[in-house]
């Protein structure tokens, strides 16, 4: 089947998962960020249906789908007014990295818990003076006995209060050249040395941003994900997926926005005619609609490439995917707020926190201009500037 024509399974998928949604909306998230608790019946209860763990295998309780299941999951959630952040982190960086690479016994632990919502599991790779460049990552994990000790910070890091673990990206000495190479470990948010502090965000979001300090974090043998030798492969099987799933939250968000103004549009009427009438409110809507319907046939095509196995095609498209959605999300938010005009800004009609949610789409987990470096240097054969 082309990914560009869904299945009937898929479209089931997406009307139940949007019926769930429905059931919540964005009064229930909002309510949640008031209080400042996670959006922990809607997690349970996605768990509970199977659409958490969608793409984890199902001999460990898992849906048995991939990528392309999941992302429908986020984005119907997200066009509902409701979506879960930690569907980006939790089932999808952090299940594909232990379905690809782990051990049994690291499946076993972790993945019936991932695919019904019981456990949850933070990713940190990003770090305070590494930025983009992940080449320059400083925490690092060193043999002490058969124990590693990780050491290192983390910026950024979504929802630790509320995971088990967190898949931590470090980097170990290759005993043969010296050289620091990327390894991943699974690192228990209750271990000693562990230390979370929280970062005071403007942004309104059910789910709170951490630092992470690791002091001699002590970890046994097994806490090591996959091949030490074959860290960079196993990350960016992780990193595909998050940039697919962002672009899922950036389309759900979009399809939210432009809903609220399209039915705006059709009853506000000013002069004689609903404002929608007027080509200077209609044309906008349209082409804001146009651009999220684009980026979700990229976002299918990379989900379509990284089921199929094509980890290169997948990374291209990936990134694409992330970006087109990036900037269809900030602009169909954009349009639908102006559109609005007074009310846009109003709590009422709870528009005006999106302008701060959508800009995340353009800056994380990588920027609009890493992105077009990337396809630079990539896809055109460009050459690099750093």
């Amino acid at each position: 089947m082309s990914p560009v024509i869904e299945t009937e399974e898929h479209k089931a998928l997406r009307s139940a998962v949007a019926a769930l949604g429905k059931r919540y909306g964005r009064d229930y998230l909002v309510q949640a960020v008031a209080a400042g608790k996670p959006p922990t019946e809607l997690w349970s209860e996605a768990g509970k249906l199977g659409y958490l763990g969608v793409n984890l295998p199902e001999a460990y309780g898992g849906g048995g789908g991939g990528i392309t299941e999941l992302s429908i999951v986020l984005e119907e959630l997200g066009a509902a007014g409701s979506p879960l952040l930690m569907l980006v982190v939790s089932p999808a960086i952090c299940g594909t990295v232990i379905s690809r690479f782990g051990t049994e016994a690291q499946k076993q632990a972790w993945l019936p818990g991932i695919a019904d919502g019981t456990r949850l599991m933070a990713f940190g790779i990003t770090e305070p003076d590494a930025g983009s460049n992940s080449h320059r990552i400083t925490t690092t994990a060193r043999k002490d006995g058969t124990d590693w000790l990780l050491t290192g910070r983390k910026v950024f890091i979504s929802g630790v209060d509320i995971a088990d673990a967190v898949l931590v990206v470090g980097r170990t000495e290759d005993a043969r050249t010296g050289r620091l190479k990327p390894c991943l470990f699974i690192v228990p948010t209750d271990a000693e040395g562990f230390e979370r502090r929280p970062i005071d965000m403007e942004l309104s979001a059910a789910e709170k941003q951490f630092e992470l300090v690791l002091d001699d974090v002590r970890l046994p043998a097994d806490a090591l994900v996959g091949d030490e030798d074959a860290g960079l492969l196993q990350l960016f099987a992780g990193l595909n997926p998050e940039r697919i799933m962002t672009a899922a939250f950036a389309i759900g968000m979009g399809r939210y926005a432009l809903a609220k103004a399209i039915e705006y549009a059709r009853d506000r009427t000013v002069w004689k005619a609903p404002i929608g009438a007027h080509q200077a409110v209609a044309h906008p809507l349209a082409q804001a609609h146009i651009d999220l319907e684009l980026a979700r046939l990229m976002m299918q095509k990379a989900a379509h490439l990284y089921d199929a196995g094509d980890d290169m095609g997948a990374g291209e498209t990936a990134n694409m995917a992330k970006y087109a959605a990036g900037e269809a999300c900030v602009k169909a938010v954009d349009q639908a707020v102006h559109t609005l005009g007074g009310n846009g800004l109003t709590r009422e009609f709870g528009l005006a926190s999106l302008i701060t949610a959508a800009r995340v789409a353009r800056i994380a987990p990588v920027s609009r201009e890493m992105i077009l470096n990337y396809v630079s240097h990539q896809t055109l054969g460009l050459p690099k500037s750093y």
